[in-house]
């Protein structure tokens, strides 16, 4: 599996938004209903949608955040077959960052619950693409 970062890509390549997110200072995963593992909310951009919206929406969806400030951090892509990706293409997506003041009172999604660690998890749900993107966002300041 192979994770590069770029400061900008053709938007037209740009697949999924993933969003490192805190709230009162500690970190914030998601946990899925059918795994057992942690993960940062994200997903696929749908036709016709801005990739800052795709951030937004993932975000809301899968954690509840209804109130919340979102920026960029950069734009990665990852070659190698993985839970998304059956061929192994290079396929790219842009990462967020948002600080997190509101949450929804329950979730309405496939994730089961959502949880805030001062501390990175120890089971993750892509560990060889998610802890790299935590790291590249604290590279670049976002912490």
């Amino acid at each position: 599996m192979e994770v590069k970062f770029y400061d900008t890509a053709d938007d037209k390549l740009i697949q999924f938004a993933v969003i490192i997110s805190k709230c009162n200072s500690k970190w914030v995963f998601c946990k899925h209903k059918e795994r057992d593992t942690y993960e940062v909310p994200g997903g696929h951009r749908e036709i016709g949608e801005s990739v800052e919206d795709t951030a937004k929406r993932e975000l809301y969806e899968e954690t509840g955040a209804i109130e919340f400030e979102i920026e960029p951090v950069c734009v990665y892509s990852v070659t190698g077959k993985n839970r998304v990706n059956a061929t192994g293409e290079e396929m790219y997506g842009k990462l967020y960052f948002a600080r997190i003041s509101k949450f929804e009172e329950e979730l309405h999604s496939e994730m089961e619950k959502v949880v805030l660690l001062d501390d990175l998890p120890t089971e993750w749900t892509y560990p060889l693409i998610q802890p790299r993107l935590i790291e590249e966002a604290k590279r670049r300041g976002y912490n």
